[in-house]
């Protein structure tokens, strides 16, 4: 054979070999997931990987989607802010997913938010986050402050008659955001600002004991005091070890979490902790068919039946059937069909009713508050009536309180003052 011969015959071969990938690729739909599995925040996200893909195996085990098999495609950002856009990117442009689950703190979502409005691409974001925006490409699962903190706050206030208020954070977006509303609301309420006390620690703050000091001398000036706490990570750990070591109980100084939940408690000895609270829009300890047959199907999938459920493995549970549900509305995965088509499709949550996504791309959820028992599960004290809508601009912000969101055409702007009637941003 000459070599033009055997330079053809590769040149075909190679060809093939690019055609049948092709064609291959085209048989599956892509589903990114975007969760840290190292670093800080893997003690939160990793779980949420392992959500998504018992999702994705058991809508296969269902025949798929448009008689296409999912397909996942896994990366991990290491919970570097940074790299989470530079994953993004690589699943849209490289991978060709057709949606991403993924995120958890709100400034990996900023990092990756240009990314997915750039490359028109989908992403269901899980977890609560402080509100102040609404993208076209963005659908928030997770609460929205209306549905978990100012909740929160309403019930320590009106049913323990907390008068003074520690708002504890971690240093990014979420927690300063979130604060500022609260802080805000309390003032709104009569709470001078001598009764709020404002902390905020890095991301895997290790070391409590001067702050818990500071939070115990705050609470003993005979008014009843609690903590209000947005802290993220694997600085729960320390810090609500600390809180053991300071005898301080839930009888003394109360502190309800945003971002602690079943799993992270999971690693901690939670006697010193019993009667503590977090609000969520989903406990474990729920009692519902629908959660039953989830924790069930979740426990023989990670073959364990020591393994915990919680409230953004329902996010993303709620978030991926209304994906399913849009797509075959629309009948297709093209991001613009399927942004049309989600709008007002209810699936059913975990505990026990129906959740809709809203034209503001936030969906209807209940708030409970639940009370840390000593196996490491919550008791439900108190939750809403019905369901609440997540409302993307805070009301007790002045320059959010005249903003709404609404994606439907005509309007399809996530940044709409409703005095100047004029759209502020394109997308947020």
């Amino acid at each position: 054979m000459s070599k033009l011969q055997s330079l053809k015959v590769t040149t075909l071969a190679l060809a093939c070999s690019v055609a049948l990938n092709t064609a291959y690729a085209a048989d599956t739909i892509k589903v990114g997931i975007l969760h840290s599995l190292s670093g800080t925040m893997a003690i939160s996200e990793t779980t949420l990987k392992d959500t998504m893909l018992m999702l994705i195996e058991d809508q296969n085990e269902k025949g798929g989607l448009l008689g296409k098999q999912l397909e996942a495609v896994v990366v991990d950002p290491a919970s570097n802010w940074p790299l989470f856009a530079e994953k993004a990117r690589e699943l849209i442009s490289k991978d060709k997913v057709a949606a991403t689950f993924g995120c958890w703190t709100s400034v990996s979502r900023k990092s990756v938010l240009p990314v997915f409005e750039e490359l028109n691409s989908i992403l269901f974001y899980p977890v609560q986050y402080e509100g102040e925006e609404s993208s076209k490409n963005v659908f928030y699962t997770g609460a929205a402050p209306n549905q978990q903190a100012i909740p929160a706050v309403d019930y320590l206030m009106n049913e323990v008659g907390v008068k003074r208020w520690v708002l504890a954070g971690t240093d990014y977006v979420y927690p300063r955001t979130t604060n500022k509303i609260l802080e805000a609301y309390l003032k709104a309420k009569g709470v001078k600002s001598s009764d709020i006390m404002i902390n905020y620690t890095p991301f895997g703050h290790s070391d409590w004991q001067s702050i818990v000091s500071d939070v115990k001398k705050f609470g003993s000036t005979g008014k009843k005091t609690a903590v209000v706490s947005t802290i993220n990570g694997d600085a729960n750990v320390p810090f609500y070890k600390e809180l053991g070591n300071q005898n301080i109980s839930a009888n003394d100084i109360p502190v309800v979490a945003f971002s602690v939940g079943e799993e992270e408690l999971s690693g901690i000895d939670t006697k010193p902790l019993v009667g503590h609270l977090a609000a969520w829009n989903y406990f474990m300890s729920v009692d519902a068919p629908e959660n039953d047959e989830f924790i069930a199907k979740w426990q023989s999938y990670i073959k364990s039946d020591k393994r915990v459920s919680n409230d953004p493995m329902e996010a993303h549970y709620i978030g991926f059937k209304m994906w399913i549900e849009a797509v075959k509305k629309a009948g297709t995965t093209d991001p613009s069909a399927v942004q049309d088509a989600i709008i007002g499709v209810a699936v059913p949550n975990l505990t026990g009713g129906l959740s809709a996504m809203m034209p503001n791309h936030h969906i209807t959820k209940p708030v409970l508050i639940g009370e840390i028992q000593d196996d490491g599960q919550f008791e439900t004290v108190w939750k809403t009536e019905g369901l609440v809508a997540g409302d993307a601009w805070s009301d007790y912000l002045p320059g959010s309180k005249d903003i709404i969101a609404d994606w439907r055409a005509p309007l399809s702007c996530g940044n709409y003052n409703v005095k100047s009637a004029k759209c502020s941003g394109q997308n947020f």
